[in-house]
Formats: C-alpha cells, sequence, structure tokens
C-alpha cells in the first residue's frame, strides 16, 4: 500500500508537518519495499485541502499519516476510501513505526477549522 506522511523534507528523518493540506512535501512511502516518493506541495491560496487530496487520489494513497486534516481534506480523502491517522510527530521514519505498531488514531471527522487552523 502507498502512505502518505506530512513532512518538512525529502526522506524519512524528515520531521513531521503537522497540517495535511498545507504541508511542505508529501512524502510517499510503499508499505512493502519503502521505496519513498517526495513531492512538494505547493498550496493555493484557497482550496489547499481540496488539492491535496486530489493529490492523493491521484497517486493511489491508501493511507495518509499527518498531523491534523480540516474538513474539505477529510471530505475528499474518506470519499475516496482513504484512511486518515493523526497523531504523527517526530521523523517519518518515527511516524511510520507508529503506524505500523498501530499507534497512531484513525480519525472519523476533521480534526481542525482549515484554512491552516490546525497550526
Amino acid at each position: 500500500m502507498k502512505i502518505c506522511i506530512t513532512t518538512t523534507g525529502t526522506d524519512l528523518d524528515a520531521q513531521i508537518d503537522a497540517v495535511f493540506g498545507r504541508a511542505r512535501y508529501f512524502l510517499l512511502v510503499d508499505s512493502e519495499t519503502l521505496e519513498v516518493e517526495a513531492i512538494e506541495n505547493v498550496p493555493g491560496a484557497h482550496g489547499a485541502g481540496v488539492q491535496a487530496a486530489q493529490m492523493m487520489v491521484d497517486k493511489g494513497v491508501g493511507a495518509v499519516l499527518t498531523g491534523n486534516v480540516g474538513p474539505n481534506a477529510f471530505q475528499g480523502l474518506t470519499a475516496a476510501g482513504i484512511q486518515i491517522h493523526i497523531g504523527a510527530k517526530g521523523s517519518a521514519r518515527d511516524t511510520l513505526a507508529a503506524y505500523e505498531a498501530g499507534t497512531l488514531q484513525t480519525v472519523n471527522g476533521p480534526t481542525s477549522q482549515g484554512h491552516g487552523g490546525g497550526r
């Protein structure tokens, strides 16, 4: 499965960026091979969550690991069947280990107000 981790950098040692739609980078990690693709996020002034969610759909992501997710991103991700897990902290590597251990929280609703409200 392809997993998206929101980060401030381009590899598994990068720190978590806590807000999904406005994260600096999306690390797409193949859960079987640990192959990593880093995508720089260039959010617009409006609709960052929607744009980011659509990017995850287009990339075939199955799960997102982040700190917070706003209402528009939540709606887009869940409509596509993408799991959302919050509680990401530390490095992307730490967060991936927490996900594999089952210690990240799965969400059933937005965790921020959107528009950068989770920062």
